[in-house]
């Protein structure tokens, strides 16, 4: 599993340095300084963060920034989210996982789900990776997660967002069929953005034909983590 963890740290501790030099806070009790520095570091972070992302900030990456609670709350909700993490890395290892903030994102390249060449039709294969992961998405049934389909550079850019949108809506479909919840699910097609390879050679373009999940937390679970932080 992949976090931006020295990123994080740095960023709270430069809050936690400017916060501490303001008498009001040396006067405040721990939770209250906790969710002072978590709303400055998610804000600091999602604007670097964003920033750097160029085109990406569309995709599962900017979903889960997007979703920062920050505070004790969001520490809460994070150690929920590591631990679904992990097990999605135990279902399905080859899949990418990386913990981004209070998210989750998550990247299945052809290796994990494969379409037939210029259709949106689930090969076998991909259906059974989507299986491994149904258990643990019942598991945390409190997470909305986004889904966002890519494809390569060949042929036109209209036919590859089209594309995109019904893999991406064929991943939705299959899940729901199994027993997800369908008010979970949001889909995107985003053709051939966010290239995570080169499209210049076969294995570069067929690491840009994926589809990216962006796992975050609800409003039940927000309102749960606040008041466990409110303890």
């Amino acid at each position: 599993m992949r976090r931006i963890n020295a990123f994080l740290l740095a960023v709270m501790l430069i809050s936690s340095t400017v916060f501490t030099g303001c008498e009001a806070v040396k006067n405040s009790n721990n939770t209250q300084r906790g969710a002072a520095i978590g709303a400055v570091g998610g804000a600091v972070i999602g604007g670097i963060l964003g920033n750097n992302l160029g085109k990406g900030g569309k995709g599962a990456m900017g979903a889960v920034l997007g979703g920062v609670i920050g505070g004790v709350a969001g520490g809460v909700i994070g150690h929920q989210m590591d631990k679904q993490a992990r097990e999605i890395e135990t279902a399905l290892p080859g899949a990418q996982v990386e913990r981004v903030g209070e998210g989750i994102r998550l990247v299945l390249g052809e290796n994990a789900v494969r379409f037939d060449t210029n259709k949106s039709t689930l090969t076998a294969a991909a259906k059974a990776n989507l299986d491994k992961l149904v258990p643990v998405f019942n598991q945390y049934p409190d997470t909305n997660i986004q889904i966002y389909g890519y494809t390569d550079s060949t042929g036109t850019p209209e036919y590859n967002l089209t594309l995109s949108e019904q893999r991406a809506a064929s991943v939705k479909t299959y899940l729901i069929g199994k027993g997800l919840a369908s008010s979970r699910f949001v889909t995107s097609g985003l053709g051939i953005a966010d290239p995570i390879a080169t499209n210049d050679t076969p294995e570069g373009r067929s690491q840009n034909r994926r589809v990216e999940f962006a796992i975050t937390a609800n409003e039940k679970m927000v309102q749960d983590a606040q008041k466990e932080a409110g303890k």
